[in-house]
Formats: structure tokens, C-alpha cells, sequence
């Protein structure tokens, strides 16, 4: 009797993993034909051609549908993040994991995790009411009140916790052994850290960085406030821009009819956008396999 209701119980358990994993893929689907079904909408009156290749985005304005202005800003504001990101995550990350006491290691994990709890928005009115006026103006005067610069920075400062807690996770999972056997060579500290260290953990490195980007180029709110509205092919970090998801909020007021243009164009950029994260993620598993292959 006990055997069968373990074999059942066991069972059970069986089919809710199960249920639960097929939840996931069903909901996944469910999004991608949701997104997809309204990009065809979209794209029964705008030509791909047209929406892949214009260098502008006005669907107010005559209805020009280039989406590379929205892309630009997007990778504007999250190539900016991740320069100042990385650097400081992955320093964080190495001085924590191999340089801190163990009180201050059990400090600073509360603190980073305080720092990505903070909602976006304050991050967004932080940038536009002191790094704008405190940081960027007086370094360049011309710099508009939106910006690029002021919504990478405070993205930047978003995805530091991210990037920092994953990368101590990794550099704190390589085996004692290597570090102790790079000590009995006479290594030093900073030569354990650099060139033992980092380059074992190094794909969990890349993991951090690959997922800190997914999240810069997702955010919402603090880039919308920060960075403007302005759709443009541009370089220049002090001028106003609007990301992809900045449209979208801009977009999605609650009082786009359904079935329009504007209402598909929310669609369709949302599936491009998926496009992207999702080829980020093939690219980061390429990437981590050759790692893989290559220290092991």
C-alpha cells in the first residue's frame, strides 16, 4: 500500500512539472502569435521593404514606417548602459568575491539587490532632474533636456546590480583548488583574480553581460522619461531619441482604437523587439558553448 501511494504521490508530482513547463511553452506561443498575427495586419499595408530600410519613423507624419530610428535609439541608450556597467559590475563582482571581508561580502549582496528593486520611473525622473542638469549640461551645454546620454547612464546604473550579482555567483563557483594551486606558484592576489579567476568563470561573465543587455534594451519607463520622443538616426549621446519601448509607451495610452495603424504599429514593434532578445539569446548561447568548449 505505501508503494502505491508513493508511486502515485511521485506520479502527481510528475504531471504538475510537467504542466507547468507546458504552461510556459503554451504561454510563449500564445505571445508570439499574438505579436505576429498583428505584424501581418501591419504589414498588409506597410511593404517590409519600406519598414526594414526607411530612415524614418513619422506615422503621423505622412505615414513613414523606417523602424532603424527607434532601433537606433534603443542600442544608443543600451550600448551607453552597458559601457558603464560592465566595468564597474564586473569590479564589483571580483573585489566582493575576492577581495572583500566576509562581513562586507554579506553587506553588499542586500545593498545591489536594494538598488534593482528601486521602480524605473525614479530612476527616469532621477536622470531628467539631477544627471541632466548636475552632469550633463555642464560638461556640454548644448545637450538637450531629453537625452540619450542621461537615460544610458541611469540604465547603466539599473543592470550594475544584475551584472554584479551574477558575475560573484560565477567568479564564487570556481573550485578553491585553482586559486590554491595559483598560489603556490607564487602568484599574486591581482594575478589569482585576472588570470586565474576571471578567465574560468568567464562564460558566467558573459551570461551577466548578455542578460544585463536583454534588460537594457526592455526598459520602459526610466528611458521614456529620460531619453524623449523624438525618433532619429543618430550618434550623438546629448540629443533627444526614443527607444522602442519608448514608443510603445507613448503609444499605449488606452485610447488607441483597435484594429488602426498606430494600434498595429505597438504590435509590430513589440515583435521586433522580441526578434532581437531573442537573437541575443542564440548569440549568448553560441557563445557560452565555445567558452565551455574551450576551458574545459
Amino acid at each position: 500500500m505505501a508503494r502505491i501511494l508513493r508511486k502515485l504521490r511521485e506520479g502527481g508530482i510528475h504531471a504538475a512539472l510537467l504542466g507547468c513547463a507546458l504552461l510556459s511553452v503554451a504561454t510563449t506561443i500564445g505571445i508570439v502569435w499574438v505579436l505576429l498575427r498583428e505584424s501581418l495586419g501591419f504589414f498588409s499595408d506597410v511593404p517590409l521593404r519600406e519598414f526594414l530600410f526607411r530612415l524614418e519613423w513619422a506615422p503621423e507624419l505622412g505615414g513613414k514606417y523606417g523602424v532603424w530610428p527607434l532601433v537606433c535609439g534603443t542600442m544608443l541608450v543600451a550600448g551607453g548602459g552597458l559601457l558603464l556597467a560592465i566595468p564597474i559590475g564586473v569590479a564589483t563582482a571580483l573585489y566582493l568575491s575576492e577581495y572583500a571581508p566576509h562581513w562586507l561580502r554579506q553587506l553588499g549582496k542586500p545593498i545591489m539587490e536594494v538598488l534593482a528593486g528601486i521602480p524605473t520611473v525614479v530612476y527616469g525622473y532621477f536622470a531628467l532632474m539631477f544627471i541632466t542638469p548636475n552632469i550633463i549640461r555642464p560638461l556640454y551645454p548644448e545637450a538637450d533636456v531629453f537625452n540619450a546620454a542621461s537615460a544610458a547612464i541611469v540604465v547603466g546604473i539599473m543592470i550594475i546590480p544584475t551584472i554584479a550579482s551574477l558575475c560573484d555567483d560565477a567568479f564564487r563557483a570556481v573550485p578553491r583548488a585553482l586559486r590554491d594551486g595559483a598560489y603556490a606558484l607564487s602568484a599574486t592576489k591581482l594575478e589569482v583574480s585576472t588570470r586565474v579567476v576571471f578567465p574560468a568563470a568567464l562564460s558566467g561573465v558573459v551570461a551577466a553581460i548578455l542578460l544585463g543587455l536583454g534588460r537594457a534594451i526592455g526598459e520602459t519607463m526610466a528611458v521614456a522619461i529620460a531619453a524623449g520622443m523624438t525618433p532619429k538616426v543618430t550618434a550623438n549621446p546629448f540629443t533627444s531619441i526614443q527607444t522602442m519601448t519608448g514608443y510603445i509607451v507613448q503609444v499605449s495610452l488606452g485610447d488607441t482604437p483597435q484594429g488602426s495603424m498606430a494600434y498595429r504599429t505597438i504590435f509590430v514593434i513589440g515583435f521586433t523587439l522580441f526578434l532581437m532578445t531573442l537573437g541575443i539569446n542564440l548569440v549568448a548561447n553560441y557563445v557560452l558553448g565555445r567558452l565551455r568548449e574551450k576551458y574545459e
